[in-house]
């Protein structure tokens, strides 16, 4: 497990707690370590390798407890505490820790859809796929609203790590909208939301920084309804070890409002945008 992860699962819980009115003590103490462990270049299973729990206890922050915690996501892939009444927190539990979500709905998202984190919830939601589960318009916006707040105050401050940075993300997204309006792309005809078949969703692939990334509006159920398949831009990358995707979209509200900006981490535009201003 690498240390970006790791510190994804710990601001997670961090976040978990924080729903349950748990000792802000304990939350902040979970958000320290989180950027503690991103901050480190060397990966801390090497850490554990060498020297077990005590080689991740000399790090600033991490005390018996957290190294428990940390050493066992490196061995064994489960987060446990050292308190008797945490145990195992399933991605299910840090679900109904979200309004409107109990157990059987956080089942539904974890098995049918494979998410597991509040991270995962929010691009779904985005993405118009908690629709197949079942969440109707209503429930969907108080939901993205309540992802908002709550991640929005639980963001790490440093850059995500194992993802194009939002300096190439944004530059792709520059790129194929240029391009797009130009005709200048190949177009497909996706099979969704496309009753003639018309190749009308242009296609933009590119290299950067070492990523392999693939550009495309979105053609998901609440980018059409929201009128958004000219707007929303998926761009999915991979660098031969690390995958994944995320969509940038013109903000509507706050000091981001009419930028662009990639959804999930605002925060980092935010700063991209201040420094480029």
């Amino acid at each position: 497990m690498d240390n970006a992860t790791i510190a994804r699962k710990l601001n997670d819980y961090a976040t978990y707690l924080e729903g349950e009115d748990t000792n802000v003590y304990r939350v902040r103490a979970y958000r320290r370590a989180a950027a503690t462990v991103l901050a480190q270049e060397r990966p801390l299973a090497e850490v554990v390798n060498e020297k077990g729990r005590a080689g991740l206890e000399e790090l600033p922050g991490i005390g018996p407890s957290l190294a428990y915690t940390i050493e066992g996501l490196i061995r064994t892939g489960e987060f446990r505490t050292l308190r008797p009444d945490a145990g195992h927190v399933d991605p299910e539990r840090l679900l109904t820790s979200l309004p409107g979500i109990g157990r059987k709905l956080a089942r539904t998202l974890h098995d049918q859809l494979g998410i597991t984190t509040l991270e995962e919830v929010e691009r779904a939601a985005h993405e118009g796929r908690l629709a197949q589960a079942g969440i109707g318009p209503k429930r969907l916006r108080g939901l993205i609203d309540a992802l908002a707040g709550r991640l929005g105050r639980s963001q790490l401050s440093e850059p995500i790590q194992g993802e194009p940075s939002v300096a190439v993300l944004l530059a792709i997204d520059d790129e194929y909208r240029r391009h797009a309006e130009g005709a200048a792309l190949p177009h497909r005809a996706p099979r969704r939301f496309n009753p003639q078949h018309e190749p009308w969703l242009p296609l933009y692939v590119t290299d950067r920084d070492g990523w392999r990334c693939r550009a495309l509006f979105s053609n998901t159920a609440l980018a059409h309804r929201l009128g958004k398949t000219n707007d929303w831009v998926v761009i999915a990358f991979h660098d031969g070890f690390n995958s994944g995707q995320r969509t940038v979209v013109t903000e509507t509200r706050g000091d981001l409002r009419g930028l662009r900006v990639v959804r999930g981490r605002e925060r980092e535009c935010r700063a991209y945008y201040q420094k480029s201003h």
